[in-house]
């Protein structure tokens, strides 16, 4: 008998509780579902009832390539969990940290029933937890982790895989243009040359017709000013004179 309740607590420390759930994207009818360094999940509501997950144990989302799926290995300690900052390196990191009472099955509540992964663009990458804009179109896999004070506990099943949107750089058109092309584009040079010519005609003939018609006084010119009192003023009566 203790030699069985030490393998059973061995196989407690080592193996892990597997959920049978798939993480999935949101509806696609959802803006901005997918974006070049986001996309969107559908929170696992109601999917951490189980009797050996607490509610003070941690919910991490993994976030790892495809090709690095294989080579994942679940944290044994918070001191170990990946950051973005070391997803060239390792493939994975973990991010969006929850507990199930977030996650309730019953109501909804006042939650947001999705997740956007990579939404957090302030966040250092360094930093344990940061949802980081995700560094290219992928594809990408995510799965959801439970971790308590002693180590991993439950774990769910790998998503199917997520690309992201790309840019699409703009191209001309192959070939010559065509002939009404050419056509059009000369008669739309003609004319606007034409145009410009007139403008700049009026533009000389105004300017002539105002400076020739309009007298300049010259130095040479007399200016006459005749003498007048202000209407308002009188001139003191002379004292004393004859």
């Amino acid at each position: 008998m203790p030699l069985l309740l030490l393998l059973a607590c061995l196989q407690r420390g080592t193996g892990l509780e597997r959920i049978r759930y798939m993480p999935q994207l949101a509806s696609p009818t959802l803006a901005g579902m997918l974006t070049q360094t986001t996309f969107t999940l559908e929170q696992p509501r109601g999917q951490f009832s189980h009797f050996n997950i607490s509610d003070l144990d941690a919910i991490w989302l993994v976030v790892a390539r495809s090709n690095a799926t294989q080579s994942f290995t679940a944290p044994q300690r918070a001191e170990d969990i990946p950051a973005p900052a070391d997803f060239t390196r390792r493939g994975y990191y973990l991010t969006l940290m929850a507990r199930r009472s977030l996650y309730p099955g019953n109501q909804p509540g006042n939650q947001l029933r999705v997740l956007r992964v990579g939404n957090d663009t302030g966040c250092l990458p360094a930093r344990r937890g940061c949802n980081a804009p995700l560094p290219g179109p992928g594809p990408y896999r995510v799965k959801f982790l439970v971790m308590s004070d002693r180590g991993p506990v439950a774990e769910t099943e790998w998503s199917s895989e997520t690309r992201l949107q790309q840019a699409v750089a703009l191209q001309a058109a192959p070939g010559p243009q065509s002939a009404g092309t050419v056509v059009i584009i000369a008669i739309l040079s003609v004319l606007v040359a034409v145009l410009l010519t007139a403008l700049l005609a009026l533009l000389i003939y105004t300017c002539y017709d105002t400076c020739g018609s309009t007298p300049i006084s010259g130095p040479e010119q007399p200016v006459c000013v005749r003498r007048y009192d202000t209407h308002h003023v009188i001139s003191p009566p002379a004292v004393g004179g004859s």
